[in-house]
């Protein structure tokens, strides 16, 4: 049998030559400045054990207590969602809109507008780049600086990418990466939490360290978590961020596939950048299939793909149809549940080949 073709397989190759002490904190260090270099310097960078755990880290310092709500992307992987719930706060859900699967803009301050109307203005506003495309930044922060509401970026899908040339994770108040083992560059499980100043980055360390006061015996004053993260995942972030410029190109190269086959057929949309403001890193290459063709929809697609061992994923499920968010408002339409229907997460990892590629297409021929 062909060996199976993983959706986001990451690559790592580390030197385990190293010396390495599992109680040396410089690997952390080193690695929040290697994160703030890649920032030139502009920011300020908490390492984590997870992106759930930055974004949480994003709201508390934004302020959000029980009773405040918070405007979340719909369209997203739950870990958006749930720090939202840990701070006993309540999520207002925002569809997409259709060139870049992210949150809209009109319906974020349509929803806006809603909520002060109803005496309720949001204390946050949570929006991402979903699958490393970014989302419509200027029209959002445009948004959130009108009606004075903290920004916190989802970037944790997307290391790399840009709008107008600058990286994402740095136009929000606060900003969030994921190091997740299916990220193209990982951690083996970690996060950053990318602030402006170093008081904020102070203080995120502080609620990270279990918000020990600041003298010689154990004292705390305040609630804080186990969120830190640990020297060997930082020593493996040092390392497999030299190799990002590599493993960003392996994915644009999977996408640039794609695109050229998939061009052809007017009923499947490949996600691409709108203009030549947005570039994503393609972090996954996603198709939506359009049409009333009842031989080529998703799920056979994505049975063909099960039967040639090669795996695939559906796009997320919005959060706003999920069981345990049912009760909390949605402003919008159906554009992300139409995404959710109609879409399909390709193969997309770096260590793809040739042949890969190859065996994948093939299995869509049999279909088309």
């Amino acid at each position: 049998m062909n060996h199976k073709i993983s959706l986001s397989e990451s690559i790592i190759d580390i030197d385990l030559k190293t010396p390495f002490s599992s109680v040396d904190t410089s690997f952390i260090n080193q690695f929040e400045q290697t994160l703030e270099t890649f920032y030139k310097k502009e920011k300020k960078v908490v390492a984590v054990n997870s992106g759930t755990a930055a974004i949480h880290l994003a709201l508390i310092l934004s302020g959000v207590e029980e009773g405040d709500e918070v405007l979340c992307q719909s369209f997203t992987y739950v870990a958006t969602v749930n720090p939202i719930i840990y701070q006993k706060a309540t999520p207002i859900f925002i569809d997409s809109e259709k060139e870049t699967w992210n949150m809209c803009p009109v319906q974020l301050e349509l929803a806006i507008k809603d909520r002060i109307a109803k005496g309720r203005k949001p204390k946050a506003i949570i929006f991402v780049h979903s699958y490393g495309m970014p989302a419509k930044i200027d029209e959002i922060v445009a948004v959130s600086r009108k009606y004075k509401i903290t920004l916190i970026e989802d970037a944790a899908e997307a290391l790399g990418s840009e709008y107008k040339g600058k990286k994402c994770g740095t136009f929000g108040d606060f900003g969030i990466l994921s190091f997740n083992n299916n990220k193209i560059v990982t951690t083996l499980g970690g996060g950053v939490l990318i602030c402006k100043t170093e008081e904020e980055k102070q203080k995120a360390i502080f609620y990270a360290t279990q918000a020990r006061e600041n003298v010689n015996y154990y004292q705390y004053k305040e609630i804080g978590f186990n969120y830190r993260m640990n020297s060997f995942a930082a020593f493996i972030g040092i390392s497999e961020f030299k190799k990002l410029a590599e493993y960003l190109k392996r994915r644009l190269d999977v996408n640039d596939f794609y695109k050229k086959y998939f061009i052809k057929f007017s009923n499947i949309t490949l996600l691409k950048e709108p203009s030549g403001d947005f570039c994503s890193n393609h972090w996954l290459s996603c198709i939506k299939i359009d049409g009333e063709n009842t031989v080529f929809t998703k799920h056979t697609l994505m049975a063909m793909f099960n039967k040639n061992n090669i795996e695939s994923r559906f796009l997320w499920k919005p959060m706003h149809l999920q069981p345990v968010f049912k009760k909390y408002p949605y402003y919008g339409t159906k554009i992300a549940e139409s995404l959710f229907n109609n879409g399909v997460c390709l193969p997309s990892g770096s260590n793809l080949n040739r042949n890969d590629l190859e065996r994948i297409l093939t299995s869509v021929k049999k279909i088309l």
